[in-house]
């Protein structure tokens, strides 16, 4: 009896936190232009209005460069430009593409190694709201040092506050909610993984 009273509440839990997390991912939506950053990234996914968002940013100077990551190998830069008529000067001068990422954590790691060659301190992170938190998550691990500032493209089949009734955005947020816990998990590990060391050198100078 103990048992199944603590997986029902383990469960009600999860369950809470999913609500949490559709909220939140809910007032992700822009409500006002970012501030400046150093520069811009973009993940790439299953609408192009991600990188329109980005493009749209780089245009009204919000950050010096741009880098769309995630960008298939099959797709040329001329295609990719095609999609954001009248920003062939941009593209020509400040749009870098990453052509290595497969997934989230992908995108991170090429992320950070992006700002790191640069030497960009702060980022705008575009990407659809549903996604923005596992994002966030993933490249604060790969680049703790860099300052992000999330801009949200809006999911319109999201914005229901009875999301949880149709099959469709119900099944999106629940397998984001869990790809996000996922990610926080990574993350904690990461970082005790690298505090360890530090934790166990400490007590060895205080033991000497």
């Amino acid at each position: 009896m103990k048992f199944l009273t603590f997986i029902a509440i383990l469960a009600l839990i999860w369950v809470i936190g999913l609500f949490v997390f559709a909220d939140r991912v809910r007032g992700y939506a822009p409500s006002q232009e970012p501030a400046r950053a150093d520069a811009i990234v973009a993940l790439t996914g299953p609408s192009p209005e991600r990188v329109n968002a980005a493009i749209r940013l780089l245009e009204q100077d919000k950050g010096e460069r741009l880098l769309i990551s995630g960008v298939n190998r099959e797709v040329r830069r001329q295609e990719l430009r095609a999609l954001t008529p009248g920003s062939s000067r941009l593209f020509n001068c400040c749009v870098d593409l990453g052509f290595e990422a497969m997934d989230t954590i992908g995108n991170a790691q090429e992320i950070a190694a992006w700002a790191k060659a640069k030497n960009y301190d702060s980022l705008i992170v575009v990407t659809s709201d549903y996604h923005m938190p596992r994002a966030l998550t993933e490249i604060r691990a790969a680049a703790p040092g860099v300052a992000l500032t999330p801009y949200a493209v809006e999911t319109p089949s999201l914005d229901d506050s009875r999301w949880w009734r149709a099959a469709v955005t119900a099944r999106r947020m629940t397998l984001e909610y869990v790809k996000y816990l996922a990610a926080l998990g990574r993350a904690a590990l990461n970082r005790f993984s690298d505090d360890a060391p530090a934790a166990a050198d400490a007590a060895q100078e205080k033991a000497a």
